[in-house]
């Protein structure tokens, strides 16, 4: 196994945007992304007052983050939850605001790394695929019992898989065989469906399908879409959001939201803008920042992240 699964992505410069807003006395941070514990690790070693707040669907993760963030005794309180339920959780902790949040959102590295959770497409293993794996349906359930179109439709909004219909044809085909139980053959399946050109980019081709099914499976497009807006509005004035994405589909909710937030909602032409219309947050990035190339050089996990990161700057006007 690599190391590379305990270096957290972009960690300085999360930690660096965050730092104005949890440098102030009686700071709380929310790491809604627990995963392995690396980001909360680094926020609670870096600013030693703040209070944290970590969730994470996958108890698993908890159960070893629990360990590694023991040290902090009660400066860290760990939830099982899903991020988009943050709202739920500070409502029970008895947490009427907060300071910083962050969210990576990337499979945790753990699990990609758990030859028994379907994730990784290198590697055969039953088709799970579930982050929270006391709840829902799997990837096997999905790939054996949805109707072709339903199909074809996550593979192309979820994966941006052109060849979304061949693929399908060829699973509704073998699944009447014998139901998908493990992942090798669904990657031999999509290897024989693609036509050569297609095999010929972007890496392995069953990528973009993994990726789809893990969408689907986890809902985690629904989940960052209730998530970000819920998180901006857990914000004191002067509190911040970062955001790690790792795919174009979750980055481009983000900046949808952030965009939303900075912007006048002024009608046009009018000479002085009114409080209730002026924006809510400031951009913090232009456009999404990268990892330098020493960073992928290290850990090729943050190839492909995107951070973007706001600051609240005024209260919601009802």
């Amino acid at each position: 196994m690599s190391n590379d699964r305990h270096v957290p992505v972009m960690l300085q410069r999360c930690l660096d945007m965050l730092a104005p807003a949890l440098e102030r006395p009686g700071a709380v941070v929310v790491d809604c992304t627990l995963g392995l514990g690396g980001h909360s690790e680094a926020l609670l070693q870096r600013f030693p007052e703040v209070r944290l707040v970590a969730l994470d669907r996958d108890k698993e993760a908890l159960r070893l983050s629990g360990e590694r963030l023991a040290p902090y005794g009660d400066r860290a309180t760990l939830v099982h939850a899903v991020y988009d339920e943050l709202p739920e959780v500070l409502d029970r902790l008895g947490i009427p605001e907060v300071d910083g949040v962050l969210f990576d959102l990337g499979v945790s590295s753990m699990q990609l790394d758990e030859a028994d959770r379907g994730f990784a497409y290198a590697q055969d293993a039953p088709l799970d695929m579930r982050m929270d794996q006391t709840t829902g349906i799997s990837a096997a359930e999905v790939l054996n019992t949805y109707p072709a179109g339903e199909l074809v439709r996550i593979l192309r909004a979820y994966g941006e898989e052109k060849q979304a219909k061949r693929i399908v044809s060829a699973i509704v085909r073998e699944r009447a065989k014998e139901p998908f139980t493990n992942s090798a053959r669904l990657v031999e399946l999509i290897r024989d469906a693609l036509p050569q050109a297609a095999k010929r980019t972007g890496g392995n081709p069953a990528k973009r399908t993994f990726q789809a099914l893990r969408i689907e499976v986890n809902h985690e497009l629904d989940s960052v879409e209730k998530a970000i807006p819920a998180a901006v509005k857990a914000l004191a004035v002067g509190g911040r959001v970062v955001v790690l994405s790792y795919q174009s589909l979750e980055d481009r909710i983000v900046k949808g939201v952030f965009a939303a937030g900075a912007a006048t909602t002024a009608p046009p032409g009018l000479p002085v803008v009114p409080e209730k219309y002026q924006p809510r947050l400031k951009l913090l990035t232009r456009g999404a920042e990268l990892p330098t190339e020493e960073e992928v050089a290290e850990n090729r996990r943050a190839a492909p992240a995107r951070l973007r990161g706001v600051e609240r700057i005024r209260k919601d006007v009802p």
